[in-house]
């Protein structure tokens, strides 16, 4: 699969600042290879990130708030190391993402198979989608070094777009931004909740689990 960003795109989006102020469309070319740009010249280009402003974040907090309680309804799971967890490690702390939310992404995404597939056509240990491994720059989707380097860029720009806001970040994550900007919070998607859900849980555990790691070494 080729990949190619247009040099019209915004460095803005390159570098994945939360304060864009283009759309940004996606066009397949007939090679093949993905382009995306601010200022579509074909027919065929398609929205691929609308960028307007947001509603105040306290609107985000109110609606999605509930959802953190509900994720500790049911019983933790055991924290269990990988061998990736290393790598996580120093991919997250590069970008200034939680290693406990990566490494429950990846959890709740593929279980840590870094060849999986999803029916929709996401790839790899944290389930990138083509288009959004293209936006990233994503050379090899099922090389777990490059899949965590995008899946790890791809949680820093919705946590910079949300303020931080775990639940809006790990659901647009899942359902995408439109989808969390048009329900103003936590969209009523089932299988979004249920994500919302898994991946909190998860995260918590790990949390735990680093932190018992900490307190080995003092």
């Amino acid at each position: 699969m080729r990949l190619r960003m247009c040099g019209a795109v915004f460095a803005g989006v390159v570098c994945f600042a939360p304060a864009a102020s283009a759309d940004i469309y996606l066009h397949r070319d007939r090679d093949g290879a993905l382009h995306f740009t601010n200022v579509p010249a074909d027919a065929s280009a398609r929205m691929f990130m609308q960028e307007r402003p947001l509603p105040p974040a306290n609107r985000f907090f109110v609606a999605s708030r509930p959802y953190i309680p509900v994720a500790l309804t049911q019983p933790l799971p055991s924290p269990e190391p990988t061998s990736y967890d290393a790598l996580i490690r120093e991919i997250a702390e590069r970008y200034n993402v939680e290693y406990a939310l990566v490494k429950a992404v990846i959890k709740a995404e593929s279980d840590f198979d870094r060849l999986a597939v999803s029916p929709k056509g996401a790839l790899g240990l944290m389930q990138l989608m083509p288009a959004t491994a293209a936006l990233h720059q994503v050379r090899n989707v099922f090389l777990p070094r490059d899949n965590i380097e995008g899946g790890c860029r791809h949680l820093r720009m919705l946590l910079d777009r949300y303020g931080t806001n775990l639940p809006l970040v790990i659901a647009a994550y899942n359902a995408g931004t439109q989808r969390v900007e048009e329900a103003g919070g936590v969209p009523p998607i089932p299988e979004t909740r249920e994500y919302l859900a898994r991946v909190l849980r998860y995260r918590l555990a790990y949390l735990r689990e680093d932190t018992r790691v900490v307190q080995a070494y003092r």
